[in-house]
């Protein structure tokens, strides 16, 4: 028995048709892929260090400082301690990632007041905190993929869950839930957030929970309306009539022939989800300082027009981000079109 239907495979090789939408979707999860790997990529620890005739990973464990010929047990400072003359002597030496900066780190020691120019040692510059801009906007894409995917699946989870119960119950079920959904809809989604920001603190979770709590509304709706198309087909009829359970019926037989309204809105989803994060960061009401975040970079650039290295790249990250995401939305909903199967570029 084939894994994969004729009709996935044949929305699979119209997709791959659409180019743009195509690249866009390889370009998105290799960048997204390497961002898991940030540690790797953008980091003031290196990747490797040799001392004394023996090796050591300061990226992924932790050494003190005596192991180095340091006095303390605490973690040394390794930009300070690959210019250090006693370490050198001894053999040491460092290889470093890409971005030899860790996106908390200050450099404060670097001559001027930040925000410092764009340098062949930070080549975006330095924010107004003397934090280097490059790696901060590498790890801000990592956390802004990671929200809005999340906030795409919690999404999808609700929507499907309530617009499927109520289209598959339907009657009074249906229309007083449908009643309590717009009632849940109207409240301002920006004030609960900033209510329960300042009772439980700002968090990764806490945004999260909340977001998931309205985002599903426009879902379920769609799935609402698959089910109680998709129900009163005859397998379904039959299914009912030789005994099936409602939860086998509902799972099996209705849901795997509704999803084309989740698959081909949930790249929206994720634009969504990505403007919303890096809105409440602008505002101040997202992520608590000093999370890298693009919605923090934008705050910043306004604060300082007159060094634009901030706002060009921050804005430019969020620009194409955007764009190949709304990309792969496009391709998918047209690959998902029966009718736009033979005018595809």
């Amino acid at each position: 028995m084939a894994m994969i239907s004729e009709l996935s495979k044949d929305r699979f090789l119209r997709f791959r048709k659409i180019r743009r939408a195509y690249y866009s979707l390889w370009i998105l999860g290799i960048a997204f892929i390497l961002s898991l790997f940030s540690r790797f990529l953008a980091n003031d620890k290196p990747l490797f260090l040799r001392y004394q005739g023996r090796s050591y990973f300061p990226v992924v464990r932790f050494y003190p400082s005596s192991a180095f010929g340091g006095d303390y047990g605490t973690e040394p400072d390794y930009p300070k301690l690959r210019a250090d003359s006693a370490f050198l002597a001894n053999g040491g030496s460092m290889i470093l990632p890409p971005i030899p900066h860790n996106p908390l780190r200050t450099y404060l020691e670097m001559e001027g007041t930040p925000p410092h120019p764009p340098s062949r040692a930070h080549w975006l510059g330095t924010d107004n905190s003397a934090r280097d801009v490059l790696s901060r906007l590498l790890y801000g894409f990592r956390i802004c993929m990671g929200f809005a995917l999340l906030l795409a699946f919690m999404d999808a989870c609700f929507g499907i869950i309530i617009g499927g119960i109520q289209g598959y119950l339907g009657g009074k079920v249906d229309i007083t839930m449908q009643r309590l959904i717009e009632i849940w809809s109207s409240l301002p989604f920006l004030y609960v957030v900033i209510l329960l920001g300042a009772t439980y603190g700002r968090g990764f979770l806490l945004l999260i929970l909340i977001m998931s709590m309205f985002e599903w509304v426009g879902l379920s709706y769609y799935m609402r309306g698959e089910f109680l198309k998709i129900k009163g087909q005859a397998y379904v009829r039959a299914a009912r009539a030789i005994g099936v359970g409602h939860l086998r019926i509902f799972f099996h037989h209705i849901l795997p022939n509704s999803l084309t309204p989740v698959i081909t809105i949930l790249p929206f989803t994720v634009v969504g989800g990505i403007s919303s994060l890096t809105a409440l960061d602008f505002l101040g009401f997202g992520l608590p300082p000093p999370t890298p975040s693009w919605g923090e970079m934008l705050q910043q650039g306004l604060e300082n027009l007159q060094k634009p290295w901030i706002a060009i790249s921050s804005v430019t990250a969020l620009f194409f981000t955007l764009l190949l995401t709304t990309f792969i939305g496009e391709g998918v909903r047209e690959a998902f079109d029966p009718k736009s199967g033979d005018h595809i570029e």
